[in-house]
């Protein structure tokens, strides 16, 4: 070990997406080989660009991008998001929604803005594991609720219930679910509202997702929160408008906003300090909001993102000993690997031995605090050939370990 040595807040903070399988795939690439990435859902590298429209949109306005915005944001494309909303019913102005470089820097400002050390924060497992990662660095602890495979992957209500404790401040909901690709049901998420509103919780939403449905019922939670519950609600460009690399996603605070004052100065704070987002892409959010939502035809048979996630269910369970929920949203499976059939012991060794030996690079279930090691997250983003030669590898891989 060097002399040099990194913060004691980084002990526990873990993101294993991009972590040491990563490195290793990327030692592989270096030399040559060649590693199909089936790890992050990174859609432009398959084939995926962002919409023409959004892209003349930042460039017409690149001219006036050159200063600093404003630390919330350019106030036509807050307004924009604050206009989205109220076509939901939901009572919301442009003074209640921040930008930010993605949701991942808007979830980073808001836990440093609410958790002070030993709070709670109720996280579910599986969970994109950036929440679980910035609770630790905030000094909280992410107290994991569990979701149930056997019912859609839909969260345990009484599970969660049985974690509230006077130190809880706050419940997750990433709906459309990463890893997961559940749908939450309306009265699934509406009993997860009650809960927040029984113990004076604040609800985040995790909502990236919230366009990417192949069944079930879209449900915007700050429809459910009401006046009484403050909602956080988070969603970006990334994912439905296929920007993942503009780095450009909002938060907007719905319900008793008055009583949050002191909470969002302490947002308004940390915004300041970073003196604003990425300017360009800020203008593509009016554009995106406003105009012609091409995700629906993906989102539909014959559409990439439907026709391939199918296709990818369709492969994995005819795998012995695989199991998978279909995926209702977003881009994800997240397949189980029978311990009767499998005994994994370490399922990020597993991952390693799949990438060394088949060339693919997928991440483990405990990678996004799933308790056993018997998940990974398959990204199904490939087109239709590359994913079924890379099931097959897949399934003989697996056959030598039956």
């Amino acid at each position: 070990m060097g002399i040099y040595e990194q913060a004691k807040r980084l002990r526990g903070v873990q993101y294993d997406v991009r972590g040491a399988n990563m490195v290793e795939a990327q030692r592989m690439e270096a030399t040559g080989e060649r590693i199909l990435k089936l790890n992050i859902g990174n859609l432009a590298p398959f084939g995926f660009e962002t919409p023409e429209a959004i892209v003349r949109s930042v460039v017409a306005h690149l001219p006036e991008s050159e200063g600093y915005s404003d630390s919330r944001g350019i106030y036509s494309a807050r307004t924009a998001v604050a206009n989205y909303y109220q076509l939901d019913g939901i009572d919301v102005d442009v003074d209640q929604v921040w930008l930010g470089n993605g949701v991942s820097e808007l979830i980073y400002m808001v836990l440093s803005a609410l958790v002070n050390p030993g709070d709670e924060i109720l996280v579910p497992a599986p969970d994109y594991p950036l929440w679980t990662a910035q609770v630790t660095l905030a000094g909280g602890t992410a107290v994991h609720y569990l979701c149930d495979e056997s019912n859609d992957w839909n969260p345990d209500i009484a599970d969660i219930e049985s974690k509230v404790t006077d130190k809880t401040r706050a419940i997750v909901i990433i709906n459309p679910n990463n890893p997961t690709g559940a749908v939450y049901e309306r009265s699934v998420v509406q009993s997860m509202v009650d809960i927040a509103r029984k113990h004076r919780l604040i609800v985040m939403a995790d909502e990236i997702y919230e366009k990417i449905i192949f069944s079930g019922e879209r449900v915007i939670t700050a429809t459910l929160t009401g006046a009484d519950v403050l909602c956080l609600t988070f969603s970006g460009l990334s994912k439905a408008y296929r920007a993942c690399g503009y780095r450009t996603g909002w938060m907007m605070a719905s319900g008793p906003v008055s009583q949050a004052e002191n909470l969002l100065e302490g947002l308004d704070l940390l915004a300041n300090m970073r003196l604003c987002a990425n300017v360009p892409a800020q203008h593509a959010i009016q554009t995106a909001l406003g105009g012609h939502q091409s995700v629906a035809a993906l989102c539909r048979p014959g559409g990439r993102f439907y026709d391939q996630l199918q296709l990818a269910h369709e492969l994995l369970v005819k795998i012995p000993g695989v199991t998978c929920v279909p995926a209702k949203g977003a881009l994800y499976l997240f397949p189980r690997l029978e311990p009767d059939v499998y005994h994994i012991e370490d399922d990020e060794a597993w991952a390693l031995g799949l990438l060394k030996s088949q060339k693919i690079l997928v991440s483990h279930g405990r990678g996004f605090n799933w308790p056993n090691p018997d998940h990974f997250r398959l990204v199904a983003l490939p087109e239709a050939e590359v994913l079924v030669d890379a099931i097959s590898r897949l399934g003989d891989y697996l056959a030598t370990l039956r």
